[in-house]
Parts: structure tokens; sequence; C-alpha cells
């Protein structure tokens, strides 16, 4: 690789939007938790029927037009996930309905990650290089990677096209369940669609993850932000100090960590 592949930007949404969307996640306790990554929904642009409709709205301006065009929309799903058991292998997003009916690969025009707190390791990984299933968690083998520590209401942007993963809670590419349990890694997931993805609902129509739906939808309020700057629903401090891997791939992502791409990861 020789360009970042990832934008971060801290502060990204105002603070009390930053502050509603994350008590308003950590409402849903165990909703769907199993779930998460398969609970997807599609977002048009217009008017915002969830909480996290409205960050993205808000951070619209941030994400810059593919050319020739606009976007048609977002594709959007909440990460709750242990950095101690992380179930999530390297891979390239793309619209799975259609790959599966023609084989034909599709992938957004943009990813992104907004990061709703800290936590012990959970590293968002980018490569150029595909995944390659006889590593573990499909991991590319060669691991030249941009990193992004997770802080709450930074915004990670990353190409649609681009191998993304999560390292594991000692900042290692996971190969399988720590023994100590970590708490949840939060973050709201976004891909910038030039069309909509076969097969994805809108939020609108679900009849889930009420805690999430704004004001005027069915008639439940949004949660309230404790703080203006978002500092309430920060959560406490991380411990981020991964011990050296214990992986096929260690001097590579050490080397990964020991000169990262961007001012903190």
């Amino acid at each position: 690789m020789t360009r970042p592949l990832v934008r971060v930007e801290d502060g990204a949404l105002p603070g009390a939007l930053f502050a509603r969307l994350a008590r308003a996640v950590r409402a849903l306790g165990s909703e769907r938790l199993r779930d998460t990554y398969q609970t997807t929904f599609w977002f048009d642009l217009g008017p915002p029927a969830a909480i996290p409709e409205e960050a993205i709205l808000a951070l619209r301006a941030r994400v810059p037009r593919p050319p020739r065009g606009d976007f048609a929309g977002v594709e959007w799903w909440l990460s709750r996930m242990r950095p101690s058991d992380v179930r999530v292998d390297f891979h390239r997003d793309r619209d799975e309905v259609l790959f599966g009916r023609t084989g034909r690969t599709l992938h957004p025009a943009a990813g992104s990650v907004l990061f709703l707190n800290r936590c012990r390791g959970g590293l968002l990984a980018v490569l150029d290089a595909p995944p390659d299933g006889a590593n573990p968690a499909c991991a590319p083998d060669d691991f030249d990677a941009d990193l992004v520590r997770p802080m709450p209401n930074r915004f990670a942007l990353f190409p649609g096209g681009a191998t993304h993963g999560v390292l594991d809670a000692n900042g290692e590419i996971p190969h399988g369940r720590l023994a100590r349990a970590t708490p949840l890694r939060l973050a709201l997931v976004m891909n910038w669609w030039r069309r909509r993805p076969a097969g994805v609902p809108r939020f609108r129509d679900a009849r889930m993850y009420e805690a999430l739906r704004v004001r005027g939808e069915r008639g439940v309020a949004r949660a309230p932000g404790e703080d203006a700057a978002g500092r309430a629903a920060a959560g406490p401090p991380g411990r981020s100090s991964p011990r050296p891997a214990r992986c096929p791939f260690a001097r590579r992502l050490e080397r990964c960590m020991a000169t990262p791409h961007e001012n903190a990861h």
C-alpha cells in the first residue's frame, strides 16, 4: 500500500446529536445483539426515521460525492461486539443478493464507521489486498493495513471496495475467543451506495430497535443527550496497549501498529 486508505475525523457529529445516538444504541441492550451485522437498513437520505439516519445526514458533507453522479442512499447497521470475541472476518462489502443471483460483484462507493465508545483493542484495519480464506479470520497475507483506534465520535471513511476487518482486544488478527471477556465495542457502520442494494429494508418499515426511532415515528421519543459535548455517552477510557501478535502475520502487524497512517491509529 503506497497511500493511506482511511480518512479519519474526530468530533464528527455535533455533541448533542452524538450523545443522543450513543445513548439510544446503549438503550437497545441485548436486542438482536447476535444478529447485529445481519440487521441492516436502507436510508434514501430523505426525512430520517431513526437517530442513526439523523447522524448520516449530519455526516453527509464529510463524504465526497462519487464521480458522475451522487449517492442514492446509505445502507447502515450497528456494530456491537466484544473485541475478545470478534465474529467478523476480513471481507469486502458487496451487494450480497445481487452476487447470489448473478455472481456479479458490486461494491459500495464508500464505506465508513462512526465509533461510539472507547474499548480495549478493536482497531479497524483497512487494506488493499484481498481477503485470504487460508489465513485466520481471512486476513490478507500481505497485512499492510491502515489502523483506526475506536474513540467516541471518531469517523473513519474508506473506499467501498477495500478489504477491512477488526483486530481483537490484544491488537491481533482474531484467531479465536479470548479467555477474558471485554465490554462491547459500539459503532455505526455506513455504506454509501450509488444505487440501492437488493433486499435491504428501510428502518421506517421495520418493527425493531424502537429506542433508535425519532420523535413522531410511531410515537416513540428520541433519547435526550446528557451533555452538549457528548461526554456522558463516551463511556470509561479504554485500555489499548496490545501485546505482540501471536499470529502468522506478527511482523507485518507490528509494523502497522508502529507506523500508523493517521494521527491516532
